[in-house]
Order: C-alpha cells, then structure tokens, then sequence
C-alpha cells in the first residue's frame, strides 16, 4: 500500500508542479476528491519525494552570505532575510530572534558571557528563550552609571533579561559610559571592585555586540541617550569616526589609536573584541553601512549577524575594507 501510496503522489505532484495543474483538475483527471489530492501533495514534500528550492540570485540569503565570505574571507556572516517593503524597525525584530537563537546555540556551561548594551542588544535579549546554562557568568563591557539609565531602564533591563533567561549570574559595571577626565577613569580602574569586572571581561568566552553609528535610522542608544555633548560629536566627526563598539571608537580605516574620547570611555580596548575566542556582531539598517565597513576594515567582527538588505548595501557600497594587522 506504501508503494501504491508514493506512485500516486509522484503523479499528483508531477501534474501539479510540471503541468501546472489545479487541484480540482487533478482531481477530476484521476478520479479524486480534491482533500485527497491534497493529502497527496502534502505527502509527496513531507516524504521527499517533491522538493522546493527557491533560487534568487540577487536577494538569496545563502548568495549573499557566500558574497560576504569571499570579500572578507575571515568572516562567518548569517544573512537573515526580511520582508519586502518592511520598515527597518522589522528588520531589527528578525535579526535580533536570528541572533538570540544563534547565541542559544554558542553558550555553553560555565562560561562568562560580554554584554555590550546598546539598542540592537537589547532587542536581543527581547527574543530570548528561556534556557538554563549551569554556571554560567554575563557580564556588562561598559559603564551607564547615569541618571538617565536608571530612568530609562535599558541596561539593567537587558542584563536582567540575559540573565534570567539563562538562569546566570550578572555582573553589573557601574561605572560612567565616559568620564569626564581620563585621570577619572584611571583612579577608578584601580578600584578592587572595578578590576573584578575588568578581570571578567578579559576572560569572556563569548562577547555579544552590535555597530553603532549616529546615521542609524533605529538610533544607536550611545548617540540617542545624550551621553555624547555636542562637542563630543563635533569631535568625532573631525576626527573622521565612523562609528563604535562598546562605546569604544574606530575610524573609517578601522582604527582607533590616537582617538582622544577613548580615554575617557569605559569600554573596553578593541584588542578584546579581536581576541576573544567567539563574538556574535549583530548589525540591521542601512544607516549602519559605513560604521560596519569600518568594523570589517578593522578586523573587529568574525561572526555577523545581519539582515539581507543592510548586506546587500555593505557588498554594493564602495571603499571596501582590507583587513589589517595591528
């Protein structure tokens, strides 16, 4: 009866996918109900005796991804696709489950997580799934000891979130996202409670983080939070900053030695991020284009998560990025 079965729905499919048959022609052809020519539709692809590819050479995520790997050979890009027409608000929401699945996935029993905060990180931690990970340590990779954080509830949101969806343990960093004086900065770091965290940091297993830019249409929260002044942009723009990590910023080059804002933020040095034996970046929006390139000239991502138009725009712009040794 199998094979009676499977001989039967081989016909049915050949009639509807290769003459282009209606189930109600087919039916009438062969002397069937139409439910039972669904059922033997339905059959065929369950069974594998039908399969469906979708072959789109411009837009396929799997073309796009191959795109990637050989322009930036040291890449591993996961391309999500999203729907036409969409505003980048929804790209965001598809990547950040992309991405929340994919970091599921990484984390293993006691390891130590680094958060970088931010909008696309938070959406992350929005589109996790509960999954206890034993023993396992997140922990944040820059300050936001602000008033406006503890009103806005952003930060200590996202790593609550992290953290009770892994059943973890959160090592908070409250510390000013920048400090006004370097010297600050430097008298803080040699806080014993400071240099715990420091210490958690250089020994993350896996970093978690997104691009930011000030041209993103979803803004970036360092630059839509007010942490920056106006000199501070004025600033970075002279200095031909492209965009940042951690609330760390490079150049359009990549670099970012020289860079006198770095002093004063208290991200962590960019070697971290080159470093660290796994990083998931997780990037969505066009406005975040320039700022990605830049990342990819500096050799500061290895796995990327992004939605198919902001890579096909990132493939498309000019000025590709080579990646340098510093």
């Amino acid at each position: 009866m199998t094979d009676a079965l499977e001989v039967q729905a081989v016909r049915v499919a050949r009639l509807y996918y290769h003459q282009g048959l209606t189930t109600g022609a087919i039916a009438r052809e062969l002397g069937l109900s139409r439910p039972k020519v669904s059922r033997l539709l339905s059959h065929a692809r369950r069974s594998g005796l039908v399969e469906i590819r979708i072959h789109d050479p411009q837009g396929a995520p799997q073309a796009l991804e191959a795109q990637l790997r050989a322009r930036y050979p040291f890449l591993t890009p996961q391309v999500v696709p999203v729907p036409p027409q969409s505003p980048e608000t929804a790209w965001l929401e598809r990547v950040a489950v992309a991405a929340a699945r994919r970091l599921e996935e990484t984390l293993r029993p006691g390891q130590v997580l680094g958060l970088a905060w931010g909008t696309t990180v938070g959406a992350v931690s929005r589109a996790l799934t509960p999954r206890p990970v034993p023993e396992l340590q997140i922990v944040q990779l820059n300050g936001s000891a602000s008033a406006l954080d503890f009103h806005d509830g952003l930060v200590t949101d996202t790593m609550t979130r992290f953290a009770r969806a892994f059943g973890a343990r959160a090592w908070l960093f409250p510390v000013p996202t920048f400090f006004d004086d370097p010297t600050t900065r430097a008298a803080m770091w040699r806080e014993r409670s400071v240099q715990h965290v420091l210490a958690l940091q250089a020994r993350a297993d896996v970093l978690l983080y997104s691009v930011g830019s000030p041209a993103a249409q979803v803004p970036s929260h360092v630059y839509a939070a007010g942490a920056l002044t106006a000199a501070d942009r004025h600033e970075l723009q002279a200095q031909g900053v492209a965009g940042d990590i951690a609330t760390v910023f490079f150049r359009a080059d990549g670099t970012s030695a020289g860079l006198p804002i770095n002093a004063r933020s208290s991200g962590p040095a960019l070697t971290l991020i080159r470093r660290a034996p796994q990083s998931l970046c997780v990037v969505s929006g066009l406005g975040k284009v320039a700022a990605l390139r830049a990342a990819l000239a500096g050799g500061l991502l290895r796995t990327l998560i992004v939605d198919d138009r902001t890579a096909q725009a990132l493939l498309q712009a000019p000025g590709e990025g080579v990646l340098k040794e510093r």
